[in-house]
C-alpha cells in the first residue's frame, strides 16, 4: 500500500482511543469485499476460470414460491428474499460445472453493515454440512442436478434483524474466489413468532394472523361512556415500508449487534417514533393549530407518515397519541414482533407519579383552575409487544407496554417501555422499564381538596375508581372491542388489588398517606351526574341527581362548570357556568336538568368535540362538599362510502365518498383522504366550501390489483370539524 492511500485511510476514520473500529450502527452502509482474496503471491499461470465458479444464484424469492410462502412473508411488496429467523429457507446455486464434494469446497457468507465481525453477528460464514441443527446457522445440500445444487439454509433463532448481503466463496489453492456484489441476492431476516426458539414466539395461529399479519386495525377513542372506533391502516407490507422501519433503527443509532433483541428494539423505537430530542418520526401537537402540517385526526394510516420520514429524514407534522401508537404498531408488525394497539380510558397524566391527581376547590366548592395541574386524558393509546423477558424473573414475559407518545422522559429521553403488563398488575414496578409511570396511568386516585382561607387543605372526596376504568384492544379476527382491564389490574376493592398497591408503594411508587390532611367523607347524601348523548351542533341536557339517605332535610348549593377540553383533559375554555340551590327532602331522590345550547359551545369547540363537566355541591347545613366530574363526547357525523361497478382484481372500479355538513355554518378548506391497504395508495383532495346542510360527493376511480377482503378508510378534516371518518369492507373477486 502506498503512503498516500494510508494517510487517506487515517483521515477518513478518526478512531477514538476507546475502540478499534467505529460504531457499526447502519444497516445501509457496506464494505468492499474482494472477489479474489489471495493467500500470498499468485503464480503466473493461475486462472480462476479453472476452478469451481458460481454462475448464478436463484433465491426462490417470488411471493408464490416456497420461501415467502413458508415464512409468511408473501404479502411484503418487496422483490428481495424475506425470511424469518430460526427457520430453514432454500437457495439454488448454479456452477460452471458439476459440484464434486470430494475436491470442491465452498461456503456462504452473510454480511451486514460497514464493519462486519463474526463475534458481533454481522459476518456469518456458513459451511455446508449434513444436518441442520434447530435455531443455529447451517446449510445442507437437498438436491443436485447437472451443474446446480439446492441448499437448505437455517438461520440462528437469535440472529440480527435486517438486510444481509450474500456472497458465495470458493476455496482454491491460491486464494478465495467470491461472487461479485449483487443486490438481487440481498436477504432480509425478520423476527419469527412461528419459531419456538425465537424470543417473540406466539403459540396461537389466530393471534399470529392478527398481531403480525393483519395490516388494518381499529383505534378506540371517545370516552368510557361513549366508546368510538375508527379503522387505521398499518400497511406494514407496503412498498418501502420495511426499509423505512430498518432506517428507524439506523436513525436511533442502535448497534447492529443489538438488533436481534426485541427488548432493545422496542426501547429505542419508543424514542425514535416521536420527534422530541432525536428528530424522530412524528412531531406531536396538542394545541389545535396544525400549520404547515396535517391535523392528527386526518391521517388514515401509517404508510404516508413513514414514507415521508424515510425520504425527508425530518419529523412529520402532526401526531397525537393514536398516531404515535399506529405508526409504532406498523414498525413492530413489519419486523415480525407481535403487537397490538391499546386504549386506556380516563388515563391519568400525573406529573410526579404519586398515584394521586389533585383537584383543588375554593371555599365555595368551585374548582380552582389555577391550582389544579394534573389532568385526566379522556383516553390514551399505547402499544403492547409480545416477547420473552430473560432480563426479568420468570413470569414477566408476554405482553409488554411500549409507548411512543412523548409524555415524560425515561433515562433522559422521551420514551416509555417495554414494561411487563404482568408486573404492572401485581405492583412489581421495580422491573425495567418505566413500570411506575404506566402503573400510575391506570391506577391513580382523584383527590378533591378544599383550600381553607388559612391555607390548610381539607380532603373532601377521594375517587378511587375513575382512573383506568376501561382498557381495551381490537378483538382477534374481527373489528369488535375486547376488554382487557383485568390484565392490568385486579378488581377494584379486592384484596389482591390492595396487595398490588402495597407492593407498588414498597417499590417506590409515591402514595401520599391521608394522615397529613383531614378527611371525613360525606356519606348521607350522594350526587350523580349524567349527560344525554347528543349530535354535534344540537342542544342537549345534563342531569344532576341527589339521593338524601338521611332523616334530615338539607339544602345544597350546586355549581356546574362546563369546559371545552382537549382529549388530554386540558381546558381550552369554560363555556357554561350554572348555579342553583337544591332542596333535599329526607330519604328521597331528586333530579335537576340543565340544557346546554349549541350556540354556547359551537364557537370554541375543539376537534374531538369533548366536554368536561365539574359538579360540586355544598350541603349548607353541614358544610360538607360533594364533587363529581365527567367527560362527554358529541356524536360526529360519519362519511358514507359506497362502490360502483364490479369489484374484480385488474378491473377499474369506483368508490364514492359522501358527506353532509351538519353544522349551522359553511365548512371551508376541507381535505378528504382515502386509502385502502393493498388496494389503493392514499389520495387526497381539497374542497373549498361545503355550505350548511349540503352534501359533498367525491368519486375516485382505481384498479385493485389483488383479490381478497380489503378495507377502504376515509377521513375529512377542516378547521371547524375534525375526526370525521368512514370505512367500508370490500371483497375483491378473482378475475
Amino acid at each position: 500500500m502506498s503512503e498516500t492511500t494510508s494517510t487517506n485511510e487515517e483521515k477518513k476514520l478518526p478512531f477514538s482511543g476507546r475502540r478499534a473500529i467505529p460504531p457499526n450502527n447502519s444497516n445501509d452502509e457496506e464494505n468492499e469485499v474482494p472477489e479474489m482474496e489471495a493467500f500470498g503471491l499468485i503464480p503466473r499461470g493461475f486462472n480462476p476460470r479453472d476452478y469451481l465458479r458460481v454462475e448464478d444464484i436463484y433465491m426462490f424469492k417470488e411471493p408464490h414460491e416456497i420461501n415467502k410462502q413458508e415464512h409468511h412473508t408473501d404479502k411484503y411488496y418487496n422483490p428481495k428474499l424475506i425470511v424469518r429467523r430460526g427457520q430453514p429457507f432454500q437457495i439454488q446455486i448454479y456452477f460452471n460445472r458439476p459440484y464434486k464434494p470430494e475436491t470442491d469446497q465452498f461456503w456462504l457468507e452473510y454480511l451486514m453493515g460497514r464493519y462486519p465481525q463474526q463475534n458481533k453477528g454481522t459476518y456469518i460464514p456458513i459451511l455446508v454440512g449434513n444436518v441442520l441443527k434447530p435455531g443455529q446457522w447451517g446449510a445442507k445440500i437437498i438436491h443436485r442436478e447437472n451443474n446446480s445444487i439446492r441448499l437448505s439454509v437455517m438461520s440462528s433463532a437469535t440472529c440480527i434483524i435486517g438486510k444481509f448481503r450474500l456472497y458465495v466463496a470458493v476455496l482454491t489453492p491460491f486464494g478465495i474466489l467470491r461472487t461479485r456484489r449483487n443486490s438481487a441476492t440481498d436477504t432480509y431476516i425478520l423476527f419469527n413468532p412461528w419459531c419456538q426458539l425465537d424470543a417473540v414466539y406466539l403459540d396461537d395461529e389466530k393471534e399470529r394472523e392478527e398481531y403480525v399479519l393483519n395490516d388494518v386495525g381499529v383505534v378506540f377513542h371517545g370516552n368510557v361512556e361513549d366508546v368510538k372506533s375508527r379503522s387505521w391502516s398499518y400497511g406494514q407490507f407496503e412498498e418501502n415500508i420495511l426499509d423505512a422501519c430498518l432506517f428507524l433503527m439506523d436513525k436511533a443509532e442502535l448497534e447492529l449487534s443489538g438488533r436481534g433483541n426485541p427488548i432493545k428494539i422496542c426501547r429505542v423505537a419508543s424514542a425514535v417514533i416521536n420527534s422530541r430530542d432525536d428528530n424522530g418520526v412524528i412531531a406531536g401537537s396538542w394545541n389545535n393549530t396544525y400549520d404547515y402540517g396535517v391535523a392528527p385526526s386526518a391521517w388514515t394510516g401509517s404508510v404516508d407518515i413513514l414514507l415521508e420520514y424515510y425520504s425527508s429524514k425530518q419529523p412529520v407534522r402532526y401526531g397525537q397519541c393514536w398516531v404515535f401508537a399506529g405508526v409504532f404498531n406498523t414498525f413492530l408488525r413489519c419486523l415480525g414482533i407481535p403487537a397490538r394497539l391499546i386504549t386506556n380510558y380516563s388515563s391519568a397524566h400525573d406529573n410526579n407519579a404519586n398515584l394521586r391527581l389533585d383537584f383543588f376547590l375554593d371555599d365555595e366548592g368551585k374548582v380552582d383552575t389555577k391550582l389544579t395541574k394534573d389532568s385526566v386524558w379522556n383516553y390514551h393509546c399505547w402499544n403492547e409487544a409480545w416477547m420473552t423477558r430473560p432480563d426479568l424473573p420468570v413470569g414477566f414475559g408476554g405482553w409488554q407496554v411500549v409507548d411512543g407518545t412523548p409524555q415524560e422522559t425515561s433515562d433522559g429521553m422521551y420514551r416509555c417501555g417495554p414494561a411487563s403488563v404482568q408486573a404492572i398488575k401485581h405492583g412489581h414496578v421495580c422491573f425495567p422499564f418505566d413500570a411506575p409511570f404506566v402503573y400510575a396511568e391506570v391506577n391513580g386516585d382523584i383527590f378533591y381538596i378544599k383550600m381553607e382561607k388559612n391555607g390548610t387543605q381539607v380532603i373532601e372526596r377521594i375517587d378511587t375508581t375513575h382512573i383506568g376504568q376501561l382498557i381495551v384492544t381490537k378483538e382477534v379476527g374481527g373489528d369488535g372491542m375486547v376488554d382487557i382491564t383485568e390484565q392490568y389490574k385486579f378488581r377494584e376493592g379486592s384484596d389482591e388489588e390492595r396487595l398490588a398497591l402495597e407492593t407498588a408503594v414498597m417499590y417506590g411508587v409515591k402514595k401520599q398517606s391521608i394522615q397529613d390532611t383531614t378527611y371525613q367523607p360525606q356519606t348521607d347524601v350522594e350526587m350523580d351526574f349524567q349527560a344525554q348523548k347528543a349530535v354535534l351542533g344540537n342542544d342537549f341536557k345534563v342531569t344532576i341527581t341527589f339521593r338524601n339517605k338521611s332523616r334530615n332535610s338539607y339544602t345544597a348549593t350546586t355549581y356546574l362548570l362546563g369546559s371545552i377540553v382537549f382529549y388530554t383533559g386540558v381546558t381550552k375554555s369554560e363555556f357554561k357556568k350554572h348555579s342553583f340551590s337544591a332542596k333535599l327532602e329526607p330519604s328521597s331522590s331528586r333530579s335537576f336538568d340543565i340544557v346546554i345550547k349549541s350556540r354556547e359551545y359551537m364557537d370554541d369547540l375543539l376537534e374531538q368535540a369533548s366536554f368536561h363537566f365539574f359538579v360540586t355541591a355544598r350541603i349548607n347545613e353541614t358544610g360538607k362538599i360533594l364533587a363529581v366530574q365527567k367527560a362527554t363526547v358529541l356524536e360526529i357525523p360519519a362519511l358514507r362510502i359506497k362502490t360502483k361497478g364490479e369489484l374484480v382484481a385488474g378491473k377499474e372500479m369506483s368508490v364514492i365518498v359522501e358527506f353532509t355538513n351538519p353544522l349551522k355554518q359553511t365548512l371551508e378548506n376541507v381535505t378528504l383522504r382515502l386509502e385502502g391497504p393493498g388496494v389503493l395508495r392514499t389520495i387526497q383532495k381539497q374542497f373549498g366550501k361545503i355550505p350548511m346542510n349540503s352534501t359533498l360527493t367525491w368519486e375516485v376511480k382505481f384498479t385493485p390489483m389483488r383479490p381478497g377482503l380489503r378495507k377502504l378508510i376515509a377521513s375529512l378534516s377542516c378547521d371547524a370539524l375534525r375526526h370525521v371518518y368512514g370505512e367500508l369492507n370490500v371483497q375483491i373477486q378473482k378475475p
